[in-house]
């Protein structure tokens, strides 16, 4: 059995009938999982890639990791069928302040009327407001993605703010950002009945100070939006690489699999777009 140089992580947001920014496609999303899972992919739990990159458990080369960043009412619409269909499983960022109260939304795959699913643009307005229901999950959806094993739910903290761009007294972002952590763990521990050491920034943004403050809440496993670099055994487990999947067939993503795990075209890539980005 060949086993994995690195494990790609696949960063995904919206699942919705209308594609932009963030957004795939059901039908695309659906195109990539089967793709994958017709060419022998298997999708890991948390644990899993933890002790991937602990280098305490080898793993296969066709490996991925999938996460979704928010907590995007989508994700329970059209990701949650397609991931049971077959047989993958997905980590949720949640921001815990946002998710709401009630009963279950139908998904795709019932017979009822499904509810509508905002781009990303017109969620993001909604999302903060008073409208917020119409776009994130329930706890009563997420409870039912955690049961049915299509999805784990993570930290993408409880407000989603960018504390560095609010604080003007020194340390007060520092305050602000434990506050925020502390608050997410404390709801999904009493929600889901556990708060893990994985954790995703808000809108990729961290410094030396947020880690620290993070690590010393518990969280050691800390997801970037950086894709310029692999998550290899032994590895930094508090800066993790992750690509963002676009609207594409899974021959793109497959292609862009390949690229990211390949264990010498995929540093040059990495430094090439490094070089291009400056």
């Amino acid at each position: 059995m060949d086993l994995a140089h690195n494990v790609p992580v696949l960063m995904y947001h919206h699942l919705s009938d209308r594609p932009g920014s963030l957004s795939v496609t059901a039908r695309q999303f659906e195109s990539q999982i089967r793709g994958l899972a017709a060419r022998g992919y298997r999708s890991l739990k948390s644990e899993e890639f933890a002790a991937f990159m602990a280098g305490t458990a080898p793993l296969p080369k066709k490996t991925v990791l999938i996460t979704f960043d928010d907590g995007y009412l989508d994700n329970w619409v059209y990701g949650h069928p397609v991931l049971e269909r077959y047989g993958f499983s997905a980590i949720l960022f949640a921001i815990t302040g946002l998710i709401g109260h009630g009963a279950p939304r139908p998904h795709a795959g019932e017979s009822a009327p499904l509810p509508p699913c905002l781009p990303h643009r017109q969620a993001k307005e909604a999302m903060f407001g008073e409208g917020r229901d119409a776009v994130m999950l329930r706890w009563s959806e997420i409870q039912h993605m955690v049961r049915a094993g299509t999805f784990e739910i993570h930290s993408h903290t409880h407000t989603h703010t960018r504390w560095d761009l609010q604080c003007r007294v020194p340390g007060e972002k520092n305050e602000r950002i434990e506050e925020d952590l502390a608050s997410s763990r404390e709801v999904l521990a009493a929600q889901v009945g556990t708060a893990s050491s994985h954790l995703c920034w808000p809108q990729g943004y961290f410094d030396e100070e947020y880690v620290r403050v993070a690590q010393r809440l518990g969280f050691r496993h800390l997801y970037t939006t950086d894709a310029r670099g692999q998550n290899v055994p032994a590895g930094d487990v508090g800066h993790i690489y992750r690509f963002a999947v676009r609207n594409r067939s899974y021959a793109w993503l497959g292609q862009r699999i390949w690229l990211a795990t390949h264990p010498t075209w995929g540093p040059l890539y990495n430094a090439w777009k490094k070089r291009n980005s400056r």
